[in-house]
């Protein structure tokens, strides 16, 4: 289905037609879900802060002053609501390996990712992503599979543009270390 433009539901909205509204649900719910759940890595958790911030949106759409994308106005709500969850449950956060990512530069990778057959690049770029912890392949998913900006992942997130840059480019460096792990283990070099 094709979406009109996020304002456009919101002046409905804000004119009296309140299905708009399930538009603008219809079209953020999977991402929605995916932050929760990368942060709260609990099916019901997640499902319930998104049904919360979804509600708390609507009663505060009125408050949307448009100088941001909806988007990023709604998943830094759900980012907020998802942090708020887990220190609540006290959820310790998995840290990235700084050693290994310090320790490990691009040129010591092997190969070349062009002789992978598709489907093993796939298969193998899963589980790399498995590895992250979750706050990781928020960013991830944020920035690659989403296409938001640093700064709209900034805003989201409350991490600083500067910092935002600096966790992705570990990450990759990251991904980069455990793929080559993972393909020499495989014999795909």
């Amino acid at each position: 289905m094709k979406y009109e433009e996020d304002n456009h539901y919101i002046d409905r909205v804000l004119n009296g037609d309140v299905g708009a509204y399930a538009m603008l649900v219809a079209k953020h719910k999977n991402l929605v879900f995916s932050i929760a759940m990368k942060i709260l890595n609990n099916r019901e958790d997640a499902e319930e802060v998104a049904q919360d911030c979804f509600v708390k949106v609507y009663s505060a759409l009125g408050t949307f002053e448009k100088k941001s994308k909806f988007s990023t106005w709604l998943y830094r709500i759900v980012y907020n609501a998802s942090v708020s969850r887990t220190r609540k449950k006290r959820i310790e956060q998995v840290p990235l390996d700084d050693y290994v990512i310090q320790n490990y530069t691009g040129g010591d990778a092997p190969g070349s990712a062009e002789e992978i057959d598709p489907e093993v690049q796939k298969a193998l770029i899963g589980r790399a992503m498995e590895k992250l912890a979750d706050h990781d392949q928020l960013l991830v998913t944020l920035f690659y599979k989403s296409d938001n900006s640093i700064d709209e992942i900034s805003r989201i997130t409350g991490m600083s543009a500067s910092n935002v840059k600096v966790r992705l480019h570990r990450i990759r460096k990251k991904l980069q270390y455990d793929l080559a792990g993972m393909m020499s283990k495989a014999g795909v070099y």
